[in-house]
């Protein structure tokens, strides 16, 4: 079973909408207006990805809700949490369709953060709410020792390190400079 969409609130639509759409390569397919409960109403936009009807990114842009000028749109930072920590990851199936989303996320200005993972290899921008997007190519197996190492670490209270990142990449956008540092 897979998720249909995630939703989330939006700072600025006009924003998101340039990002998701123009910039990240999503299609904003469908909004549904409507009233929300405890006042105001809301347009709640839904973006489909790599055309599947299945699965959508969706935004919401309040109008007239009480409270409005308290809201905090970036998730770690409404939760008290390190940045980072809640961040949505979207797949991608080979590492030319990776390297293009960097690529794209680079040209339209974006920062772009690229680790291997030893398992994966993800690319990591914010999105204009501040929030941690991720692109993640999956690029290998898993073992029943990989099993068995997760549900150990489900009892574990001290730090217990997975191994490092094979690499680590920031590709900046002003200067269109690859720095890369070797951690294993």
């Amino acid at each position: 079973m897979s998720y249909h969409h995630l939703a989330m609130a939006a700072r600025d639509m006009a924003a998101i909408h340039d990002f998701y759409e123009r910039i990240t390569g999503f299609e904003l397919v469908k909004v549904e207006i409507a009233p929300m409960m405890g006042g105001g109403w809301g347009k709640h936009f839904f973006y489909r990805m790599d055309g599947d009807d299945s699965s959508f990114i969706a935004f919401w842009e309040l109008n007239e809700v009480p409270g409005a000028e308290a809201h905090e749109f970036n998730l770690n930072k409404a939760a008290h949490m390190p940045p980072g920590t809640n961040h949505f990851a979207f797949a991608v199936h080979s590492a030319e369709e990776l390297d293009a989303r960097r690529d794209q996320w680079n040209a339209a200005g974006l920062d772009v953060l690229e680790i291997d993972h030893n398992w994966c290899r993800s690319i990591y921008t914010r999105d204009p709410n501040g929030n941690m997007v991720e692109f993640c190519l999956t690029t290998g197996t898993f073992s029943d020792s990989d099993r068995a190492r997760a549900l150990a670490a489900l009892d574990e209270r001290t730090m217990n390190p997975s191994p490092p990142p094979a690499s680590m990449r920031q590709w900046l956008a002003k200067e269109r400079v690859a720095t890369e540092t070797q951690t294993a």
